[in-house]
């Protein structure tokens, strides 16, 4: 966005990864990356800029100065699964509503019967309710989230920060974890550090068992795009680490691509593989990932405008 005398200058990315939305209301508009920013403000929807749009917008609405490329979408799908706050909706489809339906599919793969299905807090928490309303096993929250101090964790870009943070701001609730067996639900696994130091931290408080089913599949390569799932390098990603292990490679970064792509494929050995590596790496109970394919399905918009270059490569 461009502030100048004549109105603000709005523009999406040429590809709408992410979103540019303009609420309305009398002689005033305003402009954000999420809609639920204006809700409480008396503004209503107005639109929502399209790939490679750009507008000039003042007290009066919009005007259109390039026109949106819409054969060109590739919204970022990690929007929903992650980083969307659960109050938005992106091109019409509610975050919280697919992270229901993200758990729902999940629990119908399942074959595991935990005492609990739990959520890491907050991007987690939907997910699993999802989960937990499809298979019939009860929700709870072993863990509540401190809200006051603590930002998002993926933010700072230092790993030791990002660890304290994560770690600072989960209390646990010893009574709902001691001798139980317990099904958490996180929104991915990108390094492993935090899932391993929270899966330790809960048979140090008497969990009998800890099952972990990421919302989304494997991050295999690292975004060129957005700074979501911050690293430095793709071997900072525990796949590319397990992988080039399992390769027997001595530079992680040079694996084939053809290689890389069995590892994505949920249907082929490497997968399993791979998934068995990370679970004994992190020591879980079990682990199973959600598939590239549910994950889509429960967006629920064509697979075309959606970008899912982290999991399988493809733009």
């Amino acid at each position: 966005m461009i502030l100048t005398p004549k109105g603000i200058y709005a523009a999406r990315d040429k590809y709408g990864r992410t979103p540019v939305v303009i609420g309305k209301k009398e002689d005033a508009c305003c402009i954000t990356f999420e809609d639920f920013a204006y809700r409480n403000l008396g503004y209503d929807d107005y639109k929502t800029l399209g790939p490679g749009e750009i507008d000039v917008i003042t007290a009066d609405g919009a005007k259109v100065l390039l026109a949106p490329d819409d054969k060109n979408m590739k919204m970022c799908t990690f929007l929903w699964v992650y980083y969307g706050y659960p109050s938005t909706s992106y091109e019409g489809i509610s975050v919280e509503k697919m992270r229901y339906n993200c758990g729902e599919r999940m629990a119908k793969r399942d074959n595991v019967k935990p005492d609990i299905v739990a959520g890491v807090p907050d991007s987690g928490t939907a997910h699993a309710i999802g989960y937990a309303n499809a298979s019939g096993i009860p929700f709870s929250r072993p863990f509540i989230k401190y809200t006051p101090t603590w930002p998002r964790s993926f933010m700072p870009t230092i790993q030791s920060k990002r660890n304290l943070i994560a770690k600072m701001k989960l209390i646990a609730v010893h009574d709902l974890i001691k001798d139980k067996s317990l099904l958490l639900i996180d929104d991915s696994i990108v390094r492993g550090t935090q899932l391993r130091e929270t899966t330790e931290f809960l048979y140090q408080s008497g969990a009998k068992e800890v099952h972990i089913r990421p919302a989304c599949p494997p991050l295999v390569y690292g975004c060129k795009y957005l700074n979501f799932s911050r690293s430095n390098s793709e071997m900072d990603l525990i796949t590319r680490r397990v992988i080039a292990r399992l390769e027997g490679a001595e530079d992680g970064l040079n694996i084939p691509d053809e290689i890389l792509k069995q590892y994505t494929d949920p249907e082929s050995e490497k997968y399993n593989q791979m998934v068995e590596e990370i679970r004994k790496e992190l020591k879980f109970t079990s682990l199973r990932f959600n598939r590239l394919d549910d994950m889509l399905d429960s967006v629920g918009i064509d697979r075309c405008r959606l970008c899912t270059y982290c999991w399988n490569g493809e733009e």
